[in-house]
């Protein structure tokens, strides 16, 4: 039975539906503009338009909505890999909520938490550590979240948070080398560190896409929708416009530039036998011109782009694969 998989960015709403499974097969993808600007809702007037924004895309294109999944972004997550001394799975869920507490900084009777194991040694071996995942939330987000899908009479089968789904899409093993995947949104610059194939950490630093359109706005005094053609048509080219887009946004790109090195650093100091060796850039302004290429040699790292339909059969789009990642990861994840 086909899934629908659904990633709401403050963008633009993306939609998959297809065959679930680990080389999904593409029915119907549809990307669509968020015209209510928020990934999730604040109050109860954007819980209503973005409901009605979501139910217009999946009625409109006559989504099933039977199986549908969801993804929560990482800037409303707090995310942290803990390190702890073995333990059983019901020794764990026993002691997951007094690490939560130590780590994750949200009142107790507040949080909504998910945890997952990365890694439980061999028996044998008394000296290695466990490694955990921890994702908490505040549950009243998480209720206004789902009660946007509830509004149209949909019951979501799971929700996650957008890098783990990256993650899956991008099918990252432990034979790859240490990798850094970075996710650049509207608002949101997501990065997360896989190596061995398992998560290091994980971190959001706002200000990418909108900010980037502001800056050409103001600075080139156009209207908005003329900057976001700039921006697109543009970006990074030296040789285009005399390099006066370039120019203005250059300082926000380095500013991002700037928390991937940290990123680096921070993982040479957690690991200094091992070395990132590439990153892998997804989300939706991966499409700026140039930005690869600044990237490359701001980075002295190899630069690819995210393939998330790498695996996949059946309707693929032509084009901007990356904004498609988050909804492939969905559909992959075995329920």
């Amino acid at each position: 039975m086909p899934a629908t998989t659904i990633d709401i960015g403050t963008y633009a709403v993306k939609v998959i539906t297809a065959d679930p499974e680990a080389t999904p097969n593409v029915i119907k993808t549809v990307e669509t503009r968020n015209t209510v600007g928020v990934a999730v809702p604040t109050d109860d007037l954007q819980t209503e338009k973005l409901s009605e924004l979501v139910n217009n895309i999946i009625f409109d294109n006559k989504l099933p909505h039977t199986d549908v999944r969801l993804s929560m972004p990482e800037s409303v997550i707090s995310s942290k890999v803990i390190t702890i001394p073995p333990l059983t799975d019901a020794e764990l869920a026993s002691a997951i909520g007094w690490q939560a507490e130590q780590h994750i900084p949200i009142p107790k009777e507040e949080l909504s938490l998910q945890y997952k194991v990365l890694h439980r040694p061999d028996k044998n071996n008394k000296q290695d550590s466990m490694r955990v995942l921890l994702t908490g939330t505040r549950k009243a987000i998480v209720e206004r979240y789902i009660t946007l899908f509830t509004n149209m009479g949909v019951e979501p089968t799971f929700m996650e948070t957008q890098m783990l789904s990256i993650l899956r899409s991008l099918a990252i093993g432990p034979e790859e080398p240490p990798t850094m995947i970075v996710n650049l949104g509207a608002t949101n610059m997501d990065i997360m560190v896989v190596a061995n194939g398992e998560v290091q950490f994980i971190f959001s630093h706002a200000g990418v896409g909108d900010l980037l359109t502001k800056t050409i706005q103001q600075t080139l005094n156009l209207d908005i929708q003329q900057a976001e053609q700039y921006k697109r048509q543009y970006g990074l080219l030296a040789d285009q416009m005399d390099g006066k887009v370039r120019q203005v946004i250059l300082p926000t790109i380095n500013n991002l530039v700037s928390e991937m090195q940290k990123a680096v650093r921070y993982f040479d100091n957690q690991a200094p036998q091992t070395a990132l060796q590439r990153i892998v850039l997804t989300g939706g302004s991966t499409q700026l011109p140039g930005i690869t290429a600044h990237f490359q040699e701001a980075l002295s790292m190899e630069i690819l782009l995210a393939d998330p339909f790498a695996a996949a059969t059946g309707a693929t789009p032509a084009e901007n694969h990356q904004v498609y990642a988050v909804c492939m990861g969905l559909l992959m994840r075995q329920t």
